[in-house]
């Protein structure tokens, strides 16, 4: 990656974007970060994701939308990324259900206006965060990259796999280099308020039922965001060398079920969680489990931190 130019973050103030752009600020890299503090959450817990960076004379902000074309072309051609990692993006399984329109507006139309900005500076090199979600009920495990994932289970798989698609024509069309990045169930330190463990720990603290949907046997491989974070760099370094366009896993390759989760989270906390069962819900996954053979060999990722030490860092 060139010094001289800076690394634009999209989804700058959100969990795993404010992450990396503490990483990389830490590096002494610039970074120009987009976000648009969208009410998905309140957005105030997004500002204070960014209270470091913004203190940083290497950081820069632009509170754009990703679906503003035009704000998306200025920003472009005013900073001139070096590199892109494209975090921005309407998340969640069961809001997509709801809401079909507003997630294909944003993960598909934002991306398209992302790809576009990015041929047009010369961007060297992108990277597009895809997710676990795509491989659907997989009845194969460990879930590699090879598998096919043509039967996804909510609109929002729909569109990361659209999004990886896209990503993949524009690499052939433009010879832009894009490495996709699934992500699996990553938790830790400002995890967005709505997903599994941070509820559960919210819910626990205050003495409130934790919702368990089904009966507890679903599993996921959680993945710390100090790992995520890790593969991350790494995925922006390797990017387009030797592959102009590639997908990795990036998980944890240790799968936990739901119960044990939360039998993981009373210990931690040294609290009994009160549990309210609920029925299965449409578009949710069986399990997920990370095949990191190919990310482990060409990015050299190697997650660290143990499920009860990384629940006992989020809990602090």
């Amino acid at each position: 990656m060139s010094e001289r130019n800076p690394i634009l973050v999209t989804g700058a103030a959100g969990f795993i974007g404010s992450s990396l752009t503490d990483r990389l600020l830490a590096e002494g890299r610039r970074v120009v970060g987009i976000d648009n503090f969208c009410d998905f959450y309140d957005p105030s817990r997004k500002r204070r994701n960014l209270v470091d960076a913004t203190k940083d004379a290497n950081f820069t902000l632009i509170e754009a939308d990703i679906r503003d074309r035009k704000a998306m072309q200025r920003a472009f051609a005013e900073h001139r990324p070096d590199t892109v990692v494209h975090l921005a993006a309407m998340a969640g399984v069961r809001p997509s259900i709801e809401r079909p329109d507003y997630y294909t507006s944003v993960n598909l139309d934002g991306t398209v206006n992302l790809l576009d900005a990015a041929v047009a500076s010369d961007t060297a090199k992108f990277v597009f965060a895809s997710s676990s979600s795509v491989y659907g009920n997989n009845k194969k495990v460990p879930f590699a990259e090879t598998d096919p994932v043509d039967l996804p289970i909510s609109p929002y798989a729909a569109t990361k796999k659209a999004g990886e698609l896209l990503c993949h024509t524009y690499t052939h069309i433009h010879g832009l280099p894009i490495t996709c990045l699934r992500f699996f169930t990553v938790f830790g330190p400002r995890q967005r308020p709505d997903l599994a463990i941070s509820k559960f720990l919210r819910l626990v603290a205050d003495d409130q039922p934790i919702p368990v949907f089904g009966d507890g046997s679903t599993s996921r491989d959680y993945t710390f965001i100090d790992d995520i974070t890790a593969g991350i760099r790494s995925a922006m370094d390797r990017c387009g060398d030797p592959h102009r366009y590639r997908i990795y896993n990036l998980g944890g390759n240790d799968p936990v079920s739901l119960r044990d989760m939360i039998a993981t989270i009373e210990k931690v906390t040294g609290r009994q969680a009160r549990i309210d069962r609920k029925p299965m819900q449409p578009g949710d996954v069986d399990r997920t489990w990370a095949d990191l053979t190919r990310s482990k060999a060409e990015l050299d990722y190697a997650p660290t931190t143990s499920i009860a030490d990384s629940v006992a860092l989020q809990w602090a």
